[in-house]
């Protein structure tokens, strides 16, 4: 295996410290990585997106690649993914190519508002064409399979489902009491904490407004947005002089970990018309950790449907800070059902995002798409 891959950026979108020079090659467990500069947007819009992924695309499409058997992109980028399987597909003796869908683009121009309908129905005819083009296609959902299948015109049998697993070991044992006294969280506080992006779609201002209600009616609950993105500037401002609301920048893997299990509940946090357009990386860390789970979130969306299967949670509608601040007083006050959805959530990640499954799908799937090219 060799990756090729961008510097890295997200979600501050700026290259991180120590990342200089056009290219860069790395070995991250055992693999050979080469890493191209490209294009980082200051401020995120569509615009700026596709500058950035066809600049990476560019680049790409004179990387050497050595002799692959296989080439997997992952959408998002959309874009230079396409660059990538033009090339493959150009390429004398040319490999296989599969695209593994992360996020559907389409979905995310209607969902987040990024456009209108037009906008919309140019965006699945891209979508469309640049996943026929690939060889094979992984979702991470059957909700995205079905999307494909009957809105972008997929074949069926092109698209295999397979789960994204979690990055993360078990949840450590956790010394909760001095990991929350380091972020200064009470021990009489419930604390709901919502980790990773904060960017439009994650809809935080409902989270702000939440805040407000808990100072309001001085509640015990408290709330804590640990991450970065291109809304933290505008967030911090919402809610400055707050002090039911706390910031955290983004964590290593084990003090995440840590901030994860001592809290009370977990968040996701979605805008309202966000359905079909991505399953929250979040819940794979979230089932890992075995603390419950707030969904503030579309009835019938993706994220929904991952906590009705999981037992893991409660959903609120979206956009309604009351419904997730008595939701939260609600699980904080009942220590039974809390625990009993954390142990469920534990149990999903166990039996149904487990690592060894996921790779064993994803042997299968690539050692096929190498003998269909005579590999």
């Amino acid at each position: 295996m060799r990756v090729i891959t961008g510097y890295p950026h997200y979600p501050e979108w700026r290259v991180k410290d120590g990342y200089t020079g056009w290219s860069r090659r790395e070995l991250m467990g055992g693999v050979e990585v080469l890493r191209l500069r490209h294009h980082v947007p200051r401020t995120t819009n569509s615009l700026s997106r596709l500058h950035m992924e066809l600049s990476f695309g560019v680049r790409l499409a004179f990387a050497r690649w050595s002799r692959p058997d296989v080439v997997l992109v992952v959408s998002p980028a959309l874009f230079s993914s396409a660059v990538a399987i033009l090339r493959a597909r150009l390429t004398p003796g040319r490999p296989a190519a599969a695209i593994w869908v992360q996020d559907i683009y389409s979905r995310g121009v209607v969902e987040t508002g990024a456009g209108g309908s037009r906008m919309a129905w140019l965006a699945a005819q891209v979508e469309s064409k640049i996943l026929n083009s690939a060889d094979g296609i992984v979702a991470i959902h059957e909700r995205f399979k079905r999307h494909m299948v009957e809105s972008l015109r997929i074949p069926v049998d092109k698209v295999k489902v397979i789960r994204n697993w979690t990055h993360l070991p078990a949840s450590p044992n956790v010394d909760v009491a001095a990991t929350r006294a380091k972020f200064g969280w009470n021990p009489g506080d419930i604390v709901v904490l919502h980790a990773g992006n904060m960017g439009k779609k994650q809809g935080l201002e409902n989270v702000v407004n939440a805040a407000r209600l808990a100072a309001q009616h001085k509640s015990r609950v408290h709330f804590v947005l640990m991450g970065d993105g291109n809304q933290r500037t505008t967030l911090e401002g919402l809610a400055e002089g707050l002090g039911h609301l706390q910031f955290i920048s983004p964590l290593p893997d084990d003090d995440f970990m840590s901030a994860l299990a001592a809290a009370d509940i977990l968040l996701v946090n979605e805008l309202p018309g966000v359905k079909d357009m991505a399953v929250p990386s979040k819940l794979t860390s979230y089932f890992n950790a075995g603390v419950p789970i707030i969904s503030a979130t579309d009835s019938g969306s993706v994220t929904a449907t991952e906590i009705a299967a999981s037992k893991a949670g409660v959903r609120v509608d979206a956009a309604n800070p009351l419904s997730l601040l008595q939701a939260a007083e609600d699980l904080g006050a009942d220590s039974l059902r809390a625990k009993a959805m954390g142990r469920s959530g534990l149990r999903f990640r166990q039996e149904t995002l487990s690592e060894a499954v996921a790779i064993g799908h994803y042997d299968e799937f690539l050692s096929s798409l190498a003998s269909s090219r005579g590999r």
